[in-house]
């Protein structure tokens, strides 16, 4: 039985949940000004995986793939300063954000190709990737 990516985040992300209040996230320092940078790309990607459920709803799979590759995508990542934030992180939480860039860009080709039903379920694998990484790292 081979499980997908988003299964293997979701059973991660349950393994690496805390069960107390306590934040046992892995601690991530950075500079300040790095900080403020990475918060700001996150709450564009919020931003952005708004606007693809939104374009979903009203079948727009043109804008689905429009937002999702130039926002969320591989394209996007000289426009996020990727390369500048790829020093501060963890060897695993940088690969978790090129896996949701890259999950991303699938989205994107499966929304060209004009499958509502695939890109929701790709959509899916792009959000177990920002799961995953949320409940194992915290910056600081």
């Amino acid at each position: 039985m081979k499980l997908s990516k988003s299964a293997v985040y979701m059973m991660v992300t349950l393994l690496i949940s805390p069960a107390t209040q306590a934040d046992d996230r892995k601690l991530v320092q950075m500079p300040k000004m790095m900080q403020e940078h990475m918060l700001g790309n996150m709450r564009d990607h919020v931003k952005a995986i708004h606007e693809i459920l939104s374009a979903l709803s009203r079948g727009e799979l043109d804008q689905v793939a429009l937002v999702a590759e130039e926002r969320l995508g591989m394209s996007s990542l000289d426009n996020h300063g990727a390369s500048h934030m790829a020093g501060f992180m963890p060897k695993q939480m940088g690969a978790i954000g090129t896996d949701m860039h890259g999950a991303a860009s699938r989205l994107a080709r499966i929304a060209e190709e004009g499958d509502r039903l695939e890109t929701y379920d790709q959509l899916n694998e792009v959000t177990a990737t920002c799961v995953a990484c949320h409940v194992g790292y915290r910056i600081g």
